[in-house]
């Protein structure tokens, strides 16, 4: 999916602006009271291609104009493109991005319901998801069991690479130690295979937005493929979003095995371990000075999930949190 970009029209004399875009979009598969969609995990990219061509006034001053483009390729399937601004100099004149005669004019993006996010991404209610295919290969898949949710498994902040530490010297009754973890989350040849999905969040009652799939196998018959059973039990969930808070919020997390959910960096949802579906809810408001938030800022949300063992994959997400900016 490409975030909306403003755009900024050129005008000014014999001056040509030419954007291109290409993009992809995935099939849809509905699941549960929310929406899922994906595709294998080669990433999406979309490419805008910005060309000036300026021609000199008859007085004979010349226009030096450039080109470029600039083209990021998200995990997950994402894509982002930027085309750098042009600056042209004509007899002295600087005319910057939009900039004629001393007037400048902005082109924008509006959201549909005129709430338009502080870095130019529109709020909505869809996730991205990176999904990752291990085998029972795997020595910390369908190698445990568990009743309870196992605390500390993870530190209580992000690493720097925004994926969960592991907390333990060596293993623990719930894992087989820091190298085997460190691919739950980490593109790894021959250990795991990666795909892009999404979930789209539904408004289940006023003000409360839901994802519930009692059934969460997004990925049956690909990968390693079922080994045997009926569904592909055995992946983790990788979700990286921003979100707008505004105060009152809460958020919900119910399902199985396990599930870390961290807030600007900290952690807040801890349900580590093999366990059949539990639930925690995060009030914002109550956590603010522990997870260092306010209302009216934008901070990230992180989550991160695995199922490693068979039968069930249940996935659910209630929420207050009214927009999401996948990143």
């Amino acid at each position: 999916m490409v975030d909306p970009r403003r755009w900024i029209g050129l005008c000014s004399a014999g001056l040509s602006l030419v954007v291109v875009v290409a993009c992809a979009d995935g099939d849809e598969d509905t699941r549960g009271s929310g929406t899922l969609s994906g595709s294998q995990g080669t990433p999406t990219t979309a490419t805008a291609s910005v060309t000036a061509t300026d021609t000199a006034s008859s007085s004979g001053a010349s226009a030096s104009s450039s080109t470029s483009t600039s083209t990021d390729t998200v995990s997950g399937g994402e894509s982002e493109s930027a085309a750098s601004t042009l600056d042209t100099t004509t007899e002295g004149t600087t005319t910057e991005g939009t900039t004629t005669e001393g007037t400048t004019t902005e082109a924008t993006t509006e959201d549909p319901t005129g709430d338009l996010t502080t870095d130019g991404g529109l709020c909505n209610t869809e996730l991205m998801v990176t999904i990752r295919d291990f085998t029972s290969a795997h020595p910390d898949f369908e190698s445990y069991t568990g009743d309870v949710a196992f605390l500390g498994l993870v530190e209580d902040t992000l690493g720097d690479d925004d994926k969960p530490v592991y907390a333990n010297p060596g293993p623990t009754s719930q894992t087989s130690g820091p190298d085997q973890f460190l691919q739950w989350y980490s593109d790894t040849q021959g250990v795991n295979q990666t795909f892009a999905v999404s979930i789209s969040l539904s408004e289940s009652m006023p003000g409360v937005f839901t994802y519930d799939n009692s059934n969460f196998f997004p990925i049956d018959d690909q990968g390693f493929g079922n080994e045997g059973w009926p569904h592909n039990f055995l992946f983790t969930t990788e979700i990286h979003a921003n979100f707008k808070y505004e105060g009152g919020e809460v958020f919900t997390f119910t399902g199985d095995d396990d599930l870390w959910t961290f807030i600007n960096g900290r952690l807040a949802i801890d349900l580590g371990g093999l366990h059949p579906p539990l639930s925690k809810t995060v009030d914002l408001d109550a956590m603010a000075d522990y997870l260092g938030i306010e209302p009216g800022g934008t901070f990230p949300m992180d989550i991160f999930h695995a199922e490693r063992h068979t039968d069930q994959s249940n996935f659910r997400i209630d929420t207050s949190i009214q927009c999401f900016i996948p990143q």
